[in-house]
């Protein structure tokens, strides 16, 4: 596995390295040790599948805050997605700073995202598929989300006029 760390602090895209012959090839996913000796929280207690129907589909921005908050590993099962991540760790220099990724089913790459950010996607093609694997288990109590356009991010999404749950459409403007 290859870890490459992201623009951001503590957000790696995690590179599979492929064994193939004549028959497909064999990776591995995700490694304890490995993710331990880059200092990325190893800990994964929940898997979760969000299947997207149609491209444009928008998921975001969401995280959780303490006591639950979550770091995240994100792949592309299938389908094409651009893949965004907003630090809100108030003491990063980063802080409030964005970055998009694209992920595939075709480039296999894994996104780590690190305790203290949101995430979100937008699907660019029909029928995307993505697997989640969670630090902590969900809790509604402590689920809280940003608005996808909003104006202290000034994020830049592949396509102008998303699909939206009503949930994620209402979000009011970030205050922190």
């Amino acid at each position: 596995m290859r870890f490459l760390p992201g623009q951001l602090p503590g957000v790696f895209r995690v590179e599979m390295e492929r064994l193939q012959d004549e028959r497909g090839y064999f990776a591995r996913s995700w490694c304890v040790r490995e993710a331990e000796a880059h200092g990325l929280n190893p800990r994964l207690v929940q898997c979760n599948v969000s299947f997207n129907r149609r491209r444009g589909t928008l998921r975001g921005m969401h995280f959780q805050v303490a006591p639950c908050r979550e770091a995240k590993l994100v792949r592309c099962t299938r389908g094409l997605m651009a893949d965004v991540v907003v630090d809100l760790r108030p003491e990063s220099p980063t802080y409030k700073r964005w970055e998009a990724f694209q992920l595939s089913d075709q480039n296999g790459t894994a996104l780590y995202i690190p305790e203290g950010f949101a995430h979100g996607f937008q699907t660019l093609a029909d029928d995307t598929e993505v697997y989640y694997q969670m630090s902590e288990f969900h809790s509604e109590e402590h689920a809280r989300g940003l608005r996808w356009n909003d104006p202290a991010f000034g994020i830049n999404w592949p396509l102008p006029e998303p699909i939206l749950s009503p949930k994620d459409a209402a979000y009011p403007d970030f205050t922190g």
